[in-house]
Parts: C-alpha cells; structure tokens; sequence
C-alpha cells in the first residue's frame, strides 16, 4: 500500500521544528512497521496576517510503502507522537490516505486545493469538507488545530509532484565535478534537469557546489541546475538554497 503522509503546525518559535517531528515518524514507519519511505518534501503556502504559522507557513510531506495491514497502527502511531511531542502552543494538523483509494478526480481536487493554499486563505471547513469527500484521514491535535489545512494541502501538492523542495541537503560544502552519470549512480538523484525542465544527458559535466539541495519534478527526486561559465567554457552548476526558494514564490 503507498500512502501519502503530511502534517503541519507541530511547532512554535524556539522550539524543534515539523521537518524534524516528520522525520522521527518517518524513521518510524521504517524500524517499527517495516514500511519503505521516500524523502520528506516541504511545501511553501500562502503567508498572510490572516494565516497564523510559526515563521513560514510550509507543510511537511512524505510518501511510503506499507503493508496493508499496518495503516490504521500507522495513523494511532502518529497521533500519538503529534499529541506527545508537538510543541505547547502550536495547532497541529495530520492527513494521510492510500493512493490506491483516491481516484482520478479525487486526486485533481486534492492537488487543486494545495494549489489555492499557495495563494488564499483557506478554512479548516474546507479542509475537513474536502477530506470527507475522498474519505482521506483528516485530523487536529491540538490548539485550533488549524494545521489541518496545511497537511491536506501537503499531500496534494506532494501527489502532483512538481512543488517544494526536500528537506535537507544530499551534499554539503562540495566543490566537485561529477558527470549526470555519476551524480545519478552515487547521489539520491533520479534525474538532473535544466531549469526549462529538460532532462540533461548522462555525459554532462556539473559542478556541485556549496550545499546541495533537491526538489520533486514529475513525482522524482530531482537536480536542479543552470548553466554557468567556469574558467571560459560553459559547464552546469546546481541552483542554491536562495535559487530553489524563489522558484517556490506564492
């Protein structure tokens, strides 16, 4: 069974923050069911004064395999890890469902509301109107538990597979060139693209520097790169943290 599992609004200023509750959960659906997990991706949503968020209003997504008995020990799982270790003060949200049971026009409305989160204010009405109507697992753990629009929103944008950014950095510090062959053989990368979206050729020379970061493109964990003159020839180079950020503009 593949689920998708987002939550959000698990923290306050000061405090550990949702990309490091999401991955304690994440880790254990691995050691404690036995599920295989994809890499977390962070979703960017609308910020306003009428949206109340810790300090950027972004939802916390993964994707797993698991086995069909095991959904429902998942779910009390992570209710009890969000009601045991979100911090004091916060709102916390949680959405997960199985793929297999969100058909066609399920899936265009989920990803169509993660899309109008980018931009607008939405309400927990909405939210918990929308989950009931695709019979996905919608529920709040705290506080107003106005993260439940944040964790439905996480999962349609993670489904649709073209938003956010992964968390954390596939290499740090790096000064390197490395062939896309390469890059895929001995990185977390499944493709390197350019920024028109175009899929470059094994045989391309990219330099990795500083601290590099991936993002979700067609469903894959993806490189994203640029075109860069280095020592009077034009060579790839991957995008920086602020690069990736302004391309998730809402």
């Amino acid at each position: 069974m593949k689920i998708y599992m987002a939550i959000d609004d698990t923290d306050i200023l000061g405090s550990r923050g949702t990309g490091h509750l999401a991955e304690d959960i994440r880790r254990d659906i691995v050691s404690k069911f036995s599920g295989t997990c994809e890499n977390i991706s962070r979703h960017q949503l609308f910020v306003c004064d009428d949206i109340p968020y810790t300090s950027h209003n972004s939802s916390m997504c993964f994707v797993a395999d698991i086995g069909d008995d095991s959904f429902d020990a998942i779910v009390k799982h992570t209710i009890n890890i969000l009601e045991t270790c979100s911090a004091d003060g916060s709102d916390p949200g949680f959405c997960i469902f199985d793929r297999e049971k969100l058909d066609e026009e399920g899936g265009r409305k989920l990803m169509d509301f993660g899309h109008r989160a980018k931009r607008t204010v939405l309400t927990k009405e909405e939210a918990y109107g929308l989950a009931a109507q695709l019979g996905i697992h919608l529920s709040e753990h705290g506080g107003t538990g106005q993260g439940i629009i944040g964790a439905l929103a996480g999962t349609g944008l993670r489904l649709e597979g073209n938003d956010g950014r992964f968390r954390g950095w596939i290499v740090e510090n790096a000064e390197t060139k490395m062939t896309v062959r390469e890059c895929l053989e001995q990185l977390p990368v499944m493709d390197v693209v350019d920024l028109s979206g175009a899929i470059l050729d094994e045989s391309e020379l990219v330099l990795l520097n500083g601290k590099v970061k991936t993002v979700p493109r067609r469903g894959r964990q993806v490189l994203l790169v640029k075109k860069k003159e280095d020592g009077g020839q034009s060579c790839w180079v991957n995008l920086g943290r602020d690069e990736i950020k302004s391309l998730d503009k809402v």
